[in-house]
Formats: structure tokens, sequence, C-alpha cells
């Protein structure tokens, strides 16, 4: 249940968590709070790393806040951290969600299987086994069908 158990993921805010509309809040990207909703449930530590800064920092924590994400922390590596110059502005994460990555934002959906591919493996598994399941109970059933057809002619 606590696979990613204090596991710092930072993550973005315009473009990742919601369509990049700065200064304006854009629409939840689909499975963002979800997956983030998720991603807490498994341990992990939260981290709103953005640009935004200010009032517009504040109303991008409100609508995560409104959409149930509370962040570990916003900008800064622990909530008590207190930004000098001689801090590095580096985030210290283990994870980083970004649509400024290499090749763009994948989605949510893609995300999560990143995180997650023996969840998706195993959810895939249980597929076939289900549909093998029901072949063998439909062959089983058309061969006593069939026959108690034969019986009654």
């Amino acid at each position: 249940m606590n696979e990613f158990l204090n596991i710092k993921i930072a993550v973005d805010f315009d473009g990742t968590i919601v369509d990049h509309e700065y200064p304006a809040i854009g629409r939840e990207k689909l499975f963002a709070f979800r997956t983030l909703k998720e991603l807490e449930k498994k341990g992990a530590r939260l981290i709103l790393w953005t640009f935004r800064a200010g009032k517009e920092l504040d109303e991008a924590v409100g609508f995560c806040r409104q959409n149930g994400i509370e962040f570990y922390a916003v900008n800064k590596n622990y909530p008590e951290e207190i930004m000098t110059d001689s801090i590095s502005r580096k985030i210290d994460a283990d994870i980083y969600i970004d649509d400024r990555n290499l090749g763009g934002f994948p989605g949510w959906s893609e995300v999560w299987q990143m995180l997650f591919p023996f969840e998706l493996q195993l959810k895939e598994a249980e597929k076939r086994i289900i549909s093998a399941r029901k072949n063998i109970f439909k062959r089983l059933f058309t061969r006593i069908m069939s026959s108690d057809a034969k019986r009654t002619d």
C-alpha cells in the first residue's frame, strides 16, 4: 500500500495539472487529481514546483486544495525551508512530473503506467484469465447443450 512512502514527487502546475493558460488557471488535465490522490495514498510526498509566485501561486494552491490535493511543500524542498541565495533553486525530488520534459507531457494515464508498470501488467493478466475462464465455460456449455440435443433426437 505504501510503496511510495516518503518518495518526493515534484509536480508542475501549468501544462501538467491544468492546461497551460497562465496567468489564468486552465482546465484540469484528464486524471490529474485522481492520479495525485492515488500517489498520496501510496505514501508519496507531493511538492508543487511551479513558476507561479504571489497571487497566482496562491490561486494554484487553492485550486488544488479545492480538488483534494494538499501539497507537502510548495516551491520548497520541505515545508519549513526558507529560501535564500545560499540554497540551490533545484528541487530535491525523486521524480519530476512536468510538461517541459523531453518529448512533452505524456498525460496522466501514461504517467501512472510509467510509475506502476507491474499493476498494469497484472490487470492485463487478470483480464486474460477471466476471458479464458469465460471461453472454457462457453465451450463446456456448448458441449453439454449439443450432447443434450443429440440425446433428444
